[in-house]
């Protein structure tokens, strides 16, 4: 055998060897990083973040100018957005009522639109086949999506507390702070259970952001998916507050979203907080599976 056959048969090795070689575990994290990038980079994303930042502020100006002759803002009774009766007393509670306010509509309508566009919207630019071209696998390139919406979760959640830590610092007095049960805690204890109830407001968003995902691989559009992703959402948000669904409500993703109000009971009240992780790992699971199928199977044509 000649010396160029030896080499010639040495390079298909190498070709062979590189074609079934897996991804390693940093060519991993450069892709997820690179989704991160790319998502955090794109207008519309630092438009929906910016949204999301402005309602504490509007809450808190509206607030202020409405408290300034000494009255007292919103009602009382401390569940959810009545939170908003205490913000004149301890600028902690506008990040209480900056979360309830915005739950039920603007960080998930954010989360859909993420989560919709994460692969309809690469299929519709025509850049979802040369991303399976490098070699992620179908089941690599869903997970770093599914990462990346989950990111987007928490980095959207934090930024309406932060803005809402910021404006309530501004503009109302920090101190102790009563709690539902009327107890008394410290403004350290109550940070750190605003940072809690952060935590569970992303992880609240679970369900949606799946449900998100999952419609991104039945379409190559990606407005349309965006689209269906919110219109469900508006749907079940409409479902839940029918009285004669009463039996199928706590099966809706959003339906124990309020359940952090809890977390400022002294002691606190788990039940329902539990119930809606739970919940959003059921939606995780399901529709998580779903979406692995569908796009396992999908004929990628752009």
């Amino acid at each position: 055998m000649s010396r160029a056959e030896v080499e010639a048969g040495a390079e298909a090795v190498r070709v062979e060897d590189t074609a079934v070689r897996k991804p390693s575990p940093l060519w991993t994290f450069g892709l997820f990083r690179s989704e991160l990038l790319t998502t955090f980079r794109r207008w519309r994303t630092i438009a929906l973040l910016a949204v999301l930042a402005a309602v504490p502020i509007l809450i808190g100006i509206a607030i202020k100018i409405e408290t300034r002759d000494g009255s007292t803002a919103g009602g009382g009774g401390g569940e959810g957005p009545a939170f908003i009766s205490q913000i004149t007393n301890n600028g902690l509670f506008l990040v209480f009522t900056a979360l309830a306010a915005t739950l039920p509509f603007f960080l998930p309508m954010a989360i859909g639109v993420i989560a919709g566009d994460a692969i309809a919207g690469e299929a519709n630019a025509g850049t979802l086949r040369y991303l399976l071209v490098a070699p992620a696998g179908r089941t690599r390139l869903l997970l770093t999506k599914y990462a990346t919406t989950m990111t987007f979760c928490l980095v959207a959640t934090l930024v309406v507390a932060l803005s809402a830590l910021t404006v309530g610092a501004l503009l109302f007095p920090l101190g102790e702070l009563t709690t539902i049960s009327g107890t008394r805690i410290s403004f350290t204890e109550g940070l750190g259970r605003a940072l809690l109830i952060a935590l569970v407001v992303a992880a609240s968003l679970i369900g949606v952001a799946t449900l998100g995902l999952f419609v991104s691989t039945l379409t190559n559009s990606g407005i349309a998916a965006m689209a269906t992703t919110v219109g469900l959402l508006i749907t079940i948000q409409i479902l839940d507050q029918i009285p004669q669904l009463h039996a199928l409500q706590p099966y809706f993703f959003s339906h124990y979203w309020l359940s952090f109000a809890d977390l400022m009971r002294d002691p606190v009240y788990w039940d329902d907080m539990v119930r809606n992780l739970g919940l959003q790992s059921l939606y995780a699971a399901v529709f998580g599976s779903a979406a692995w199928a569908r796009f396992a199977a999908k004929d990628i044509t752009a």
